[in-house]
């Protein structure tokens, strides 16, 4: 996510050049659909992406194959916190007062998951901005970044946080003590996508790298490595690392997926809420 701004900008900017100087442009969902709706990349199918036939089908746009995904849970120290966490709400409680953090970089999610926490809906984030103006008085940590928070965790400069599934698996192999859990009220997905832009120079040197991408060997490799979940059905995970990042079919049932044209034109109202009034406040 922190690195979509810039390619955004340089797609906008380049977006009535015959000659663009993107050929795959990675972007996080949400992101990739906002784009698209602007005309500004190749549709993909079966016939210029072969592989394309095996995406999970609720993963897929028409000009954004999905790459990777993962889901938002709750994240915490077991050491710290003995009970497992079942609700968002579980954020709010006051005895963890000045041990709750945030990625800075998750700020949308962050909005989605306190709008769900305060029973509302990921169509109007309004309920999950007034929820987190609530949290301001339990004094939460805000860090730069999911590195930063991972320290922080480690440090026990905070016990619970909320983060991508993928992120927990890489913070436990990474030996820190943190459990995932999965909220009561849903689960947000984000996936990871690819496009090529209509003026790359390279499109069937794109379409080629976008195949491969969704390779079952590739997928399933990616997410030995990462723990992000493939998004392909052909791609095998060994049992024990399936039970660590997948989704079961109930899990999958309670995703709560974004309705990325309203996170779209919401985004900036995002942005300035959480920087001018929960950051700064």
């Amino acid at each position: 996510m922190d690195d979509g701004p810039p390619r955004k900008a340089k797609l906008l900017a380049e977006r009535s050049s015959r000659r663009g100087s993107l050929d795959v442009v990675s972007m996080v969902d949400f992101e990739a659909s906002g784009l698209a709706q602007l005309g500004l990349f190749e549709t993909l199918t079966e016939a210029n992406v072969p592989n394309a036939r095996n995406a999970i089908a609720a993963l897929r746009q028409p000009q954004a194959l999905p790459h990777i995904y993962s889901g938002l849970v709750i994240a915490y120290n077991p050491a710290k916190i003995k009970a497992l966490p079942k609700s968002l709400a579980d954020l709010w409680d006051p005895k963890y007062k000045g041990r709750v953090g945030f990625a800075d970089i998750l700020f949308p999610y962050n909005i989605a998951a306190a709008s769900l926490a305060a029973g509302g809906t990921l169509g109007d984030l309004a309920p999950g901005m007034a929820k987190l103006g609530e949290m301001k008085a339990l004094a939460p940590k805000i860090f730069a970044t999911n590195e930063a928070v991972a320290q922080a965790l480690k440090a026990e400069d905070i016990w619970i946080t909320l983060a991508w599934r993928a992120r927990v698996h890489q913070w436990r192999r990474a030996g820190l003590s943190v459990a995932a859990a999965v909220p009561a009220e849903g689960i947000v997905p984000t996936t990871f996508t690819a496009s090529v832009p209509k003026n790359s120079q390279q499109k069937d040197n794109a379409f080629a790298y976008l195949n491969a991408m969704l390779d079952a060997g590739a997928q399933s490799a990616f997410a030995e490595r990462m723990g992000y979940v493939p998004t392909v059905t052909n791609a095998k995970l060994p049992p024990e690392l399936a039970a660590q990042i997948a989704f079961t079919p109930e899990e999958q049932s309670r995703f709560k997926v974004p309705d990325f044209g309203y996170f779209a034109q919401a985004m900036p109202a995002l942005q300035q809420y959480w920087s001018r009034d929960f950051k700064a406040a």
